[in-house]
């Protein structure tokens, strides 16, 4: 049986009858557009086959797209009543049931998915989408690529590079795991409420082998965040609180290559670790990202 995809005005009756009114705080800006939710899958390099992990399904629109494409869904949905219509919504769309897997919980406190995806796929909402890319590539190593859309904003943080305007702490923890660029353009159009802001799509592949142990990642990250806690700051000042003085920072920065007069804006992610290989472990608190 061919698996077809959701429409705006069954989107709306789902809505109606699940009593879900679109809240700006679980962002559900429902997309109504079927091309769009097969560019996403298309943007993703979705092949048959694959298991595909999809944070915030909601009512199931890019759900039926990676169906559509072949590949198994592994949901991650944190709205009760929309996990427990998924299931029922994809079965009357033709998907076999074996295909589809729902995970009633939060995305930001789950440690294990159904199948090992290879594949992310997510429409998230602004104030969880970075913290939900991290917590997923920190906990699932198996994750090799994927495709997300996000705010416009968000997005081009996540894929922007040392010495830009935008580039920040999300940038360089992003990059801990592997290239990110940006992917696509989403019409305000598509979505159910109409937002006000713009969305765009963010992709990345992950490098190969693990770029380092826990505990120095936890380290890098720590740096990171103290670099970034004061934009424009050099970094002997930005990292005196972590070393003790700047002085102290001074020489860690230079042991590790790194001119103590640079600002964290212009580091790349290797910058970092190599400061955070050189920094005494005692001085480094872990970060908890």
């Amino acid at each position: 049986m061919t698996v077809t995809l959701l429409g705006a005005s069954e989107i709306r009756r789902l809505a109606t009858e699940l009593d879900v009114t679109p809240t700006k705080k679980l962002g559900q800006n429902f997309v109504v557009d079927a091309n769009t939710v097969r560019k996403i899958v298309h943007a993703a390099r979705v092949q048959p086959g694959e298991r595909v992990v999809e944070v915030g399904p909601g009512l199931g629109s890019l759900t039926l797209a990676i169906l559509e494409a072949g590949a198994s869904v592994t949901a991650v949905e944190i709205d009760h009543r929309l996990a427990a219509r998924l299931a029922q919504t994809a079965q009357e769309h033709g998907v076999a049931p074996d295909m589809l897997t729902v995970v009633d919980a939060d995305a930001l406190r789950i440690t294990e998915l159904p199948g090992e995806p290879t594949v992310l796929v997510a429409n998230l909402p602004y104030n969880v989408s970075v913290p939900v890319l991290l917590h997923f590539l920190e906990h699932f190593d198996y994750l090799q690529r994927g495709v997300v859309m996000v705010q416009a904003e968000v997005a081009e943080r996540i894929a922007a590079k040392p010495g830009s305007k935008i580039y920040g702490s999300p940038s360089v923890k992003a990059a801990w795991y592997g290239d990110w660029r940006l992917s696509g353009t989403v019409s305000r159009q598509v979505f159910w409420p109409v937002p006000n802001v713009d969305s765009l799509l963010v992709g990345f592949d992950r490098s190969e082998g693990e770029r380092g142990p826990e505990d120095e990642r936890r380290r890098t990250f720590a740096i990171v965040d103290a670099a970034f806690n004061q934009r424009r700051k050099m970094l002997r000042q930005a990292l005196s609180g972590l070393f003790g003085s700047s002085a102290a920072a001074s020489e860690i920065l230079i042991a590790a290559g790194v001119a103590p007069t640079a600002r964290g804006e212009d580091l790349t992610v290797e910058d970092f670790q190599r400061i955070a290989q050189c920094a005494p472990l005692d001085d480094v608190p872990q970060s908890t990202d």
